[in-house]
């Protein structure tokens, strides 16, 4: 949703993006596209929106909490001339932005950080350039840079030649989340954007021989579902189902779509159906996986984990420090509550599973996956769990309680639900 909005501002022309979200993290970007000059129009469900690229009319944008707007956004706010505040709230204030301050006086931009945070002051225009970036922090900050490549006017200096045509290119070292830039490169090439050549995810070249498709004055695009949110669904499934989930593609590039590998590797009850994934409990073992490059994965597996006798082992622990909370000892703590012990070994997370989960006083650290995951491992607990600053879920998924109260779990909400969607 979050990189068509951005998409749809970098097109000239009218788009309509059907099956858009609701979210905070989606709430910001349209606000952040309305800011720098798209016009936006809301026809319940299906978004219209008009744009003739980055035209700022505000002086600041607010990323609110949303790590990829505040990394994607950038580089897009650095295309235009005007000096522009970026900010965001809660714990993206606290996220680091070195990459920023390294990257974009290469490309020609001016910024000043607060010690390479929150709030920056950036003042373009970005003029492509070879660079060479480090993708082990976050790949997000990468497909701001791709995007804004795209976008900017066929490179025309710091370039090098290559077959006789004037190029730029991205290097990149220590690429984390491959699949992330699979999906931001796909988006590109359904808005008709210049999309790169990607030489194994290590440099990525743009050429100068890229002409726009003027193709129809309308582009339509669908909003996939989201693996992120259908994780916690599938898990709740598999150890309090049965259900079915809807709207999840198989072939998407979504690098969340992974959890349907790790709940065969559990064991666990899914078949894949024409009318949708199916789930049911079942006896679940214990299971190895790589969760590094799909790091949001986590909660949803630990809550898994729990679940399934004996001791699994999740890779990637090292992806997990810059996220809404510290997810690594977050898990481990929340977890600890419910009768769950997790031990943290290098890059490895180690979950005791099989025993017996317990209900218990938790809270999500105003982090909207460890809520899910709290409330996903409490459906088959023994008894009672109450979610302290439960409405975290509203960044991602506003619905989720309430689709929970439609599979029939017993879910007793302190707050209006609509306040988490209005």
């Amino acid at each position: 949703m979050q990189r068509a909005l951005a998409a749809a501002l970098l097109r000239n022309g009218e788009t309509v993006i059907r099956n858009p979200g609701h979210s905070n993290d989606d709430k910001a970007a349209i606000r952040i596209i309305k800011a720098l000059g798209a016009e936006v129009a809301n026809n319940g469900d299906e978004l219209i929106i008009n744009s003739a690229g980055v035209n700022p009319i505000e002086n600041e944008i607010n990323c609110v909490e949303s790590g990829l707007s505040i990394r994607m956004f950038t580089p897009l706010v650095a295309l235009s001339d005007k000096e522009i505040t970026i900010n965001g709230s809660g714990s993206l204030v606290s996220r680091p932005m070195d990459f920023f301050d390294e990257i974009l006086p290469q490309l020609g931009v001016k910024i000043k950080s607060n010690d390479g945070k929150l709030p920056m002051t950036i003042q373009g225009p970005l003029v492509p350039k070879n660079i060479e970036v480090d993708g082990s922090l976050s790949s997000q900050f990468l497909t701001g840079l791709l995007m804004a490549y795209a976008a900017s006017p066929n490179p025309s200096e710091g370039g090098a030649l290559d077959s006789e045509r004037l190029s730029v290119s991205i290097k990149v070292r220590n690429l984390k989340s491959k699949p992330y830039i699979d999906l931001t490169l796909d988006v590109m090439k359904k808005f008709g954007l210049r999309v790169p050549e990607n030489r194994n995810y290590e440099e990525f070249i743009f050429s100068n021989d890229f002409i726009p498709d003027s193709g129809l004055p309308t582009s339509d695009y669908t909003v996939e579902g989201d693996w992120s949110g259908g994780a916690f669904l599938l898990v709740a499934g598999a150890t309090a189902g049965p259900i079915t989930v809807r709207g999840l593609d198989m072939s998407s590039t979504q690098a969340d779509k992974a959890i349907v590998d790790a709940l065969m590797a559990a064991n666990a009850g899914i078949a894949m159906e024409a009318k949708g994934i199916q789930l049911h409990p079942t006896a679940m073992n214990a299971f190895y996986f790589d969760a590094t490059d799909c790091p949001d994965l986590f909660p949803p597996l630990v809550a898994l984990a729990a679940y399934c006798k004996g001791k699994t082992i999740i890779k990637g622990v090292s992806r997990l420090t810059h996220k809404e909370s510290n997810r690594a000892i977050t898990l481990q703590d929340e977890f600890d509550k419910m009768g769950v012990t997790i031990d943290l070994e290098d890059d490895e997370m180690i979950v005791h599973g099989g025993g017996i989960v317990k209900g218990a006083d938790v809270h999500s650290h105003h982090d909207h996956r460890i809520a899910m995951a709290c409330a996903v491992a409490a459906l088959k607990a023994t008894d009672e769990t109450v979610i302290e600053e439960a409405q975290a879920i509203r960044k991602s998924y506003p619905d989720f309680y309430n689709d929970l109260k439609s599979l029939g779990a017993a879910v007793s909400l302190p707050f209006n639900p609509e306040s988490l969607i209005n």
